[in-house]
């Protein structure tokens, strides 16, 4: 059992992360906010949490989740950065033109600031 978690531990250790944009979407709304992180696939569980906590700073969307209930708003990836060894700033310049590019593509709004 103890060399299960041990393997268990390294897988989690080992596995790939990925950044990139995402879409949060407001189905009977047809509204959509666009944010990005450098992990996507963690990023949904703290938004869910704060969204039903009532606490997430953006209150358009927070009144649309409050309007239309969880059920109502999907999360999807939207663009995925390829693997490759980025320097903090780089990382950083390379999220924001992704803002950016999918907000607009979109016509949606910054889900934060």
């Amino acid at each position: 059992m103890t060399s299960d978690r041990k393997q268990l531990v390294r897988d989690y250790k080992d596995r790939q992360i990925a950044a990139g944009a995402f879409a949060v979407r407001c189905a009977p709304s047809s509204q959509a906010w666009v944010e990005v992180s450098p992990n996507l696939h963690n990023r949904q569980n703290g938004l869910w949490f704060s969204l039903r906590l009532g606490s997430h700073p953006n209150r358009a969307l927070v009144e649309a989740w409050k309007t239309h209930g969880e059920e109502a708003f999907t999360y999807e990836v939207v663009e995925e950065l390829p693997d490759a060894e980025r320097s903090p700033w780089e990382l950083a310049n390379a999220l924001k033109a992704l803002s950016a590019k999918w907000r607009t593509a979109l016509n949606a709004e910054k889900l934060t600031g």
